[in-house]
């Protein structure tokens, strides 16, 4: 009988955990004349959210890293692994970088995004391996033509939101109105 040679375990870095959310921040529909109330603070299992969704006038509540200086260099993964507890919703995962376009899709008023949506277990922790061939280029949740590519070598913000639109610009089917409670525990690349 031939073993087979073992593989290596697929390496994985660590993007964010712990106190390194404690410059993230908030960021919700009140932007735009929402109603939504939520804050981001940091405890000893990662980034929580919490706070209160309103549909009308916007319908969402976020959080999002800082800018990265210098940008975020994944060119050697694949795409980020997320560990949160989402309470059964569904999430917009958006990433900024720099594009091959000139720099031009940083003109455009609201920033182009990459996104995907993901969705959470109702009563536990959900891992989600986001493949970065998996995220659609988007401006306030309206999905983009342009020649535009994603470069993982200059990712410049992260953000999780819970949007009542998903990652195609339709109705996100996971989305709750209401309390919301979500805990971000990592964000990883692999």
């Amino acid at each position: 009988m031939t073993i087979p040679p073992s593989q290596p375990a697929p390496e994985i870095r660590t993007v964010v955990a712990g106190q390194g959310f404690r410059e993230w921040a908030s960021l919700n529909d009140t932007i735009m004349g929402g109603a939504s109330r939520a804050g981001c603070r940091v405890t000893d299992q990662g980034l929580m959210l919490e706070g209160e969704v309103v549909s009308e006038g916007g319908g969402f509540v976020s959080c999002r890293s800082p800018v990265f200086r210098p940008p975020l260099d994944l060119s050697g993964f694949n795409g980020l692994r997320l560990t949160l507890d989402g309470e059964g919703r569904s999430f917009k995962v958006a990433v900024a970088c720099r594009d091959g376009v000139l720099g031009l899709t940083e003109l455009i008023p609201g920033g182009l995004r990459w996104v995907t949506t993901v969705a959470t277990q109702p009563s536990s922790t959900t891992v989600v391996d986001i493949p970065f061939e998996q995220l659609r280029p988007v401006v306030r949740a309206s999905p983009v033509s342009l020649p535009v590519r994603f470069d993982p070598s200059c990712i410049t913000r992260l953000q999780l939101l819970h949007s009542r639109f998903g990652d195609d610009g339709q109705a996100n089917p996971g989305y709750k109105a209401g309390p919301i409670r979500m805990l971000l525990r990592s964000i990883d690349a692999f």
